[in-house]
């Protein structure tokens, strides 16, 4: 069975920052690609960031710049460092790993605010 469980999210302030962690289990993790969408109320889940088995990366346009994705195949984990948090930026934060389907975590979520 596979288990996908996120954490560190929460309350920041505008122009802080915030590590999203989430660790797999129950799946060949090192062989998949593996990121992290994100869903704000009202709107559709976006892609954010994501990482390929050979550590290729692609991010949104928004988070360009401020966001940095990584893994650990060793611990089967990915993580989200985010730095320079925007309000827009609050949203349920979801990891996923994807093979021939897509895995998901419950979400985490984060809030910029102050």
């Amino acid at each position: 069975q596979v288990q996908l469980v996120e954490s560190g999210g929460g309350l920041v302030q505008p122009g802080g920052s915030l590590r999203l962690s989430c660790a797999a289990s129950g799946i060949a993790f090192s062989i998949y690609t593996t990121g992290w969408y994100r869903q704000a109320p009202g709107k559709q889940r976006e892609l954010v960031a994501a990482i390929t088995s050979a550590k290729t990366t692609t991010y949104a346009d928004s988070v360009k710049g401020r966001f940095t994705i990584s893994r650990d195949n060793a611990k089967n984990t990915v993580a989200l460092q985010m730095s320079s948090l925007k309000p827009e930026d609050t949203a349920v934060y979801y990891c996923y790993v994807r093979n021939i389907v897509t895995y998901w975590g419950q979400g985490t979520q984060v809030t910029v605010s102050s």
